[in-house]
C-alpha cells in the first residue's frame, strides 16, 4: 500500500462510495479485471447499503475501509463470534489494484482488530470451495482448512459450498 493510503473504521458516510467498490470487486464485468471475484459463479448484487449500515451499527462487527485520496480502494469486515473466535469476511480490493499487497494489509489489520477489540485468539473465514487459487492465497497467510464445509448462503443451481479456514492469532505483546 502506498504511503498515501490508510486503513480505518468505516462510517455510514463511507457507504455511498464503498458499496459500489464492493460490487465492482465481486460481481460483473469490472470484477474480472481482478482475480478474486465471484463474477463467473454468481450474478446479482453482493450486498446493499442497508446491510453495510447494519454492520457498522452492530457492536459485534467492524468494517474497515482502505482509502487513498479520500476514495475507498478496499475493505474487510470482522465479526465477534464469541469464545475467542472472530470471523473475517467481505474482503475486497478494487480490481484494478489487486496483487499489490493491499489485501494482505487488510487481512493483517482485520486480525489485529479481532485481537484488540474482540479478544479473539482465532479467526475464521469461508471461501467458495471451487476457488482453489483464493484458498491457496489464504493458506499462504497462515489460514488452514478445518475440514468443515458450509452451505453457500444463496440457493443456486448448481449448489455452492464454502470451505472453512481458520488461523490462530498471536497474542499482542
Amino acid at each position: 500500500m502506498n504511503d498515501d493510503s490508510t486503513i480505518r473504521l468505516a462510517t455510514r458516510a463511507d457507504l455511498p462510495l464503498l458499496h459500489p467498490l464492493i460490487e465492482r470487486a465481486y460481481r460483473g464485468d469490472t470484477a474480472r479485471l481482478g482475480w478474486t471475484h465471484e463474477a463467473d459463479l454468481i450474478e446479482g448484487d453482493r450486498t446493499d447499503q442497508a446491510t453495510l449500515a447494519a454492520i457498522i451499527d452492530d457492536p459485534d462487527m467492524r468494517l474497515l475501509v482502505a482509502e487513498r485520496g479520500g476514495m475507498p480502494i478496499g475493505c474487510v469486515a470482522v465479526t465477534d463470534h464469541g469464545d475467542c473466535m472472530a470471523y473475517l469476511g467481505m474482503l475486497c480490493v478494487d480490481p484494478r489494484l489487486q496483487a499489490a499487497g493491499l489485501g494482505g494489509q487488510l487481512i493483517q489489520a482485520a486480525e489485529e482488530l479481532a485481537r484488540r477489540t474482540f479478544s479473539a485468539r482465532h479467526i475464521e473465514m469461508t471461501v467458495i470451495e471451487r476457488r482453489l487459487d483464493l484458498i491457496a492465497y489464504y493458506e499462504r497467510r497462515g489460514y488452514a482448512r478445518t475440514g468443515e464445509r458450509r452451505d453457500f448462503p444463496i440457493d443456486l443451481d448448481p449448489r455452492l459450498f464454502m470451505a472453512v479456514l481458520e488461523k490462530p492469532l498471536r497474542a499482542t505483546v
